[in-house]
C-alpha cells in the first residue's frame, strides 16, 4: 500500500510545471540554474506572505510585499509617456494606456519576484498585453547582451472541475518567431497533467498548434529585470526580488514582532484566586467571571492566600529597539532610505546622512526606472509589430518620450526658494527658473512671460532688482 503511495506522490511531482518537466513536455531545457529556481520559490513565498518560518507562534509583518509596493509605487507615481509622429503612434496610444492603467500593480510582482514578461497578441483589431509573472515563464535562451530570445510562457484557467495549463514557446529563428502551443488538464492546479487539444478551452480553440511569424528579428515579448546584480547566480542574466538580499533580515524582523506580541500576549495582568472563592457548574469547575482576568489557584486549605496578584513589567522597548535595528538593516539591504519601514522619529542623523539615505532611494527608483522605459521600448516595438502584421493601423513612424518624477530626491519646496534668490540676486533668469519650476519648455516659459509683462528690473513677483 505504501509503495503505491510514493508512487503516485512521485506520479504528481513529475507532472508539477517545473524545468523537469519542461523538458519533457516541450522538448527544451529551461535555462534557469537550480538555485535560482529555489530563490524564485522562496520570494514568491514571501511576497505572498507564506514564508516557510511562519507558524502558529511566528507571525508576519508582510514586509515583502510592503517592500516591492513602495518601489513600485515610488517608480510609477508620476510615470508618463507620450507617443507622437504618426497616426500609427496615436493607434499605439491607444493600445499602450490599458497597460500604463495596470502597470503599478504588475511592476509590482515584478519587482518581487525579480522580472515581469509583457507580451502583446492581437483580438480583433485591437493589441492586448499579457502581464507574465517570473514563475510563470521559463527563459530558453539568451543572446550575447543577456537578452531572452527564446521562452515558454504558461497560461493556467480553471474550467469547471478542470484545470488547464497552455504551454507557449517562443523561438527565434532565421525565417523569424516561431510559436507552439501544447494543452494539458488536470484537476489539481499547479499540476500539469496530461495533454489535451487546444479546442477544448474557448479562449484557445482558434490558437495554432504551430506558426512561424516573419519578417521578424527580435522576439515579440519584452522582459522588465529588476535592475539588482544576481547574486543568487551571478551567470544568470535573470533579475533577483528586491528583497533577495535580505531574507534573512526579514526572517529575524517576523520573529522580534513575534516576540514582542507574545510579551504583551503573556504579560496580562491576571489575578490568580482559590477556587474556594468560585461556584462550581454542575460539572464542577468553578465559574470564573472573566476568564481572560481570573485564573484558580489551589491552596488545598481555606486558610491559605485566597488570591495572588499577576501583573509583570513589559520589555516592550527592548524589543522595539531591537525590531528598529533589523528594519534599517532592511532598508540598507533594500536600497531603501532609513524611516522607510522604521519608524523616522528615531533615527537621529546628520544632513550628509538624511542626503546619502535619500540617495539610496533614489538610485533605486532611478535605476528601476530606467529598467522599465528599456522594457517598455521593447513592448512597444513588439506592439507596432504585430500592427502591422494584423495591418490594424497605417504605417508610419513613433517617437515615445518617458516623463518620471523625480521628488524621492528633491524637495521642490527648497529648490524653488532657492532659484527665486538666485534670481532676485540677478544670478538666474526668470526664463530658466519657469523652466526648471514650473516643468515648461523653453518656448511655453517665454509665451508665459510675455504674458506676465514683467519688466527686466523686476523680479518674478514683481518687486524690484537688487541693485537696479
Amino acid at each position: 500500500m505504501f509503495a503505491k503511495i510514493l508512487q503516485w506522490i512521485r506520479e504528481r511531482i513529475d507532472k508539477m510545471l517545473t524545468t523537469q518537466t519542461l523538458k519533457s513536455s516541450m522538448k527544451v531545457d529551461a535555462a534557469i540554474s537550480a538555485p535560482m529556481a529555489t530563490a524564485l520559490q522562496t520570494w514568491c513565498q514571501m511576497y505572498e506572505n507564506k514564508a516557510t518560518w511562519l507558524s502558529a507562534d511566528v507571525k508576519s509583518l508582510n514586509l515583502a510585499a510592503a517592500i516591492s509596493s513602495e518601489i513600485a509605487r515610488a517608480v510609477t507615481i508620476e510615470m508618463q509617456v507620450k507617443l507622437t509622429g504618426s497616426a500609427r503612434a496615436d493607434f499605439l496610444t491607444a493600445q499602450l494606456n490599458p497597460v500604463l492603467d495596470k502597470l503599478r500593480q504588475q511592476v509590482e510582482y515584478g519587482i518581487a519576484k525579480g522580472g515581469l514578461m509583457l507580451k502583446p497578441y492581437v483580438v480583433g483589431k485591437q493589441v492586448l498585453v499579457d502581464f507574465v509573472q517570473a514563475d510563470q515563464f521559463f527563459p530558453v535562451s539568451f543572446d550575447e547582451n543577456g537578452n531572452i530570445t527564446a521562452c515558454v510562457f504558461a497560461d493556467t484557467r480553471q474550467q469547471g472541475t478542470w484545470w488547464y495549463t497552455r504551454l507557449e514557446y517562443h523561438s527565434m529563428e532565421d525565417k523569424g518567431c516561431k510559436v507552439t502551443n501544447r494543452a494539458f488538464k488536470s484537476t489539481v492546479k499547479d499540476n500539469l497533467g496530461n495533454e489535451c487539444p487546444l479546442t477544448e478551452v474557448e479562449v484557445w480553440k482558434d490558437l495554432e498548434l504551430e506558426a512561424t511569424i516573419s519578417p521578424l528579428e527580435k522576439p515579440l515579448f519584452a522582459y522588465f529585470r529588476y535592475p539588482q546584480a544576481n547574486n543568487i547566480d551571478s551567470t544568470s542574466p535573470l533579475g533577483v526580488s528586491c528583497f533577495a538580499r535580505a531574507v534573512s533580515l526579514v526572517e529575524q524582523a517576523d520573529r522580534q514582532w513575534s516576540d514582542l506580541l507574545w510579551e504583551f500576549d503573556s504579560g496580562k495582568r491576571a489575578l490568580y484566586i482559590d477556587v474556594l472563592a468560585f461556584g462550581k457548574d454542575e460539572d464542577g469547575k468553578p465559574i470564573l467571571p472573566n476568564k481572560r482576568l481570573y485564573r484558580t489557584l489551589e491552596t488545598g486549605s481555606a486558610e491559605g492566600e485566597l488570591f495572588e496578584e499577576w501583573s509583570p513589567n513589559f520589555r516592550e522597548q527592548n524589543l522595539l529597539a531591537g525590531l528598529e535595528a533589523i528594519l534599517r538593516k532592511v532598508e540598507f539591504a533594500c536600497g531603501l532610505a532609513y524611516g522607510t519601514l522604521s519608524n523616522p522619529q528615531t533615527i537621529d542623523k546628520t544632513a550628509t546622512e538624511l542626503k546619502i539615505s535619500r540617495q539610496r532611494s533614489f538610485v533605486t527608483v532611478s535605476d528601476t526606472q530606467k529598467s522599465l522605459e528599456q522594457a517598455l521600448e521593447q513592448l512597444l516595438w513588439a506592439m507596432d509589430a504585430w500592427t502591422t502584421l494584423s495591418k490594424l493601423a497605417p504605417a508610419g513612424a513613433y517617437s515615445a518620450t518617458y516623463s518620471w518624477d523625480d521628488s524621492i530626491v528633491v524637495d521642490r519646496e527648497a529648490m524653488f526658494t532657492q532659484d527665486l534668490r538666485l534670481v532676485t540676486s540677478q544670478i538666474m533668469g526668470r526664463l530658466e527658473f519657469r523652466m526648471r519650476n514650473m516643468g515648461e519648455d523653453e518656448a511655453t516659459a517665454k509665451k508665459q512671460l510675455a504674458l506676465v509683462e514683467v519688466p527686466e528690473t523686476q523680479d518674478v513677483f514683481g518687486q524690484p532688482m537688487k541693485g537696479v
